[in-house]
């Protein structure tokens, strides 16, 4: 495919049944025909050319309900931001995330209760104790399948792959991390005591995802941590290595790796076992 349209081949052979293009290029000729208007037009006067037959079907279908169409009170139009927003998230994540952002205010006023003259090196902020984990409960609400009405028409798109994982876990960053800057910033915990952490654990997500399914990896990690980190550092009442500036390094190893898995395995999410 060229950089601005479709190429003829690939126009063709799609509209002979795409038996004779590689999947690839399948996919990326779908994605690309939901913005480009000249190649939608090229591919309707091919599928004339190439498929009479399917053209016929087309217009006698579209013969019968012009009709019914046209008596058919038009729905009202959502608004810009709406339409936009829907690109990033499902209208179920919205109250998820608010419960995400909650529990990160839960922790600010505990700490704010518990400790007077802020944050010690030995004492335990919950804030930071929670917000590296908050944000891939938000990536487990945004692809929980039980919570998305929509989840089969969602998972059988063109852009249902890594272009759509990468869009819901930038919105539940989006939406996470500015609220856990705040409760960071008033506890005066360093930010990147807990932000490291929490780009790692949301990578480590992803690249789990595409083994074993985005939301079931969340809730191990998730686990995990609990276990690991959170358990430890309520019994002893002090920082665990896990959340001390030394293990910064470790977390940025993390990160990498992470990223490094999402970019080889891109491919995997394409898979609908990715979306569970």
């Amino acid at each position: 495919m060229s950089v601005e349209h479709a190429s003829m081949r690939i126009i063709d052979g799609y509209a002979r049944g795409g038996t004779d293009i590689a999947a690839d290029e399948v996919w990326a000729l779908e994605a690309h025909l939901e913005e480009c208007r000249v190649c939608r037009e090229r591919l309707s006067a091919a599928v004339e050319a190439e498929a009479p037959d399917v053209a016929a079907l087309v217009g006698t279908v579209w013969s019968g309900l012009e009709p019914q169409l046209a008596v058919t009170a038009t729905m009202p139009r959502r608004r810009r931001w709406s339409a936009r927003l829907s690109r990033w998230m499902t209208p179920t994540m919205v109250p998820w995330l608010a419960m995400v952002v909650a529990a990160a205010l839960l922790a600010l006023l505990l700490d704010l209760a518990n400790t007077g003259s802020g944050t010690g090196p030995g004492e335990v902020s919950l804030v930071l104790l929670f917000a590296p984990v908050l944000p891939v409960l938000g990536v487990a609400a945004s692809w929980s399948r039980g919570l998305d009405p929509a989840y089969e028409l969602t998972a059988s798109v063109p852009r249902a792959g890594l272009y759509l994982v990468l869009r819901r876990t930038a919105s539940v960053l989006g939406v996470v991390v500015p609220a856990l800057f705040v409760c960071g910033w008033v506890t005066g915990v360093m930010v990147a005591q807990w932000l490291l952490p929490c780009l790692a654990l949301t990578s480590m997500t992803l690249a789990l995802g595409g083994v074993v399914g985005v939301t079931r990896a969340a809730l191990g990690l998730a686990t995990v941590w609990a276990a690991a980190v959170v358990a430890p550092t309520l019994a002893a009442s002090r920082l665990t290595f896990a959340l001390q500036t030394g293990a910064l390094p470790v977390w940025g190893l993390i990160l990498t790796l992470g990223i490094g898995v999402v970019i080889a395995r891109r491919g995997a999410y394409s898979v609908l076992g990715a979306h569970r």
